[in-house]
C-alpha cells in the first residue's frame, strides 16, 4: 500500500462521527459545568460585596451566559475537527484491515499488510500479518509445484516436437 496521505478523512463516518460525537458531548458537558461553577463562584462573591452586589448580581448571568456561547462557538468545531484528525488514524487501518482480509477470504494473496507512519494500530497489523502468513506460504507452495508440474508436462511435449524434426 502506498505510503501518501489520506485525502478522506472520514474513511469510516458512522465510526468516527460516534466517537467524535462522544469528543463533543464531553466537550459540551465540560463546559456547561464550567459556566455552572463560574455562575455560582461571581453569584457568591457578589452577595458578599458591601455595595452594588445586586446590580452585579443581576449582570452576571448575562456575561457568563456570552462568555458561555462564544466558548462553544470556538471549541466544540475545534473538537470536531481534533476528533476527525485523530479518528482518522484509528478508522483508515481499521478499513485497511477490513480491505486486507477481504482479499485474503477470496483467495487473494495480497503481500504484507501495511500501514502509514503515524497510524495507530500497528500492533495488529502485524498479527494480521503473523496470521495470514502460513495461508500465503501455503499458496505459494501450491503454486510453485503446480508450476513444476506444468513444465514436467511441456518437456516431454518439446522433446517429441524435436523427434517428428528429426524424422521429417
Amino acid at each position: 500500500m502506498p505510503q501518501h496521505k489520506r485525502r478522506i478523512k472520514l474513511i469510516q463516518p458512522q465510526l468516527q462521527l460516534k466517537l467524535i460525537g462522544a469528543f463533543v458531548g464531553m466537550s459540551a458537558l465540560a463546559l456547561t459545568l464550567q459556566f455552572l461553577l463560574f455562575t455560582s463562584s461571581l453569584t457568591e462573591l457578589a452577595s458578599e460585596l458591601p455595595e452594588d452586589g445586586a446590580v452585579l448580581i443581576e449582570r452576571v448571568p448575562d456575561h457568563v451566559q456570552r462568555i458561555l456561547l462564544v466558548s462553544f462557538l470556538i471549541f466544540l468545531p475545534l473538537t470536531f475537527c481534533v476528533g476527525v484528525l485523530i479518528t482518522f488514524r484509528i478508522a483508515g487501518p481499521l478499513y485497511r484491515f477490513e480491505v486486507y482480509l477481504k482479499q485474503v477470504i477470496r483467495g487473494e494473496r495480497p503481500p504484507d499488510c501495511r500501514l502509514r507512519e503515524g497510524d495507530e494500530l500497528l500492533g495488529l497489523c502485524d498479527l494480521i500479518n503473523q496470521a495470514t502468513a502460513p495461508l500465503r506460504v501455503q499458496e505459494a507452495a501450491e503454486q510453485s509445484s503446480s508450476n513444476s508440474v506444468t513444465a514436467e508436462r511441456r518437456e516431454p511435449s518439446a522433446a517429441s516436437a524435436v523427434e517428428v524434426d528429426r524424422a521429417a
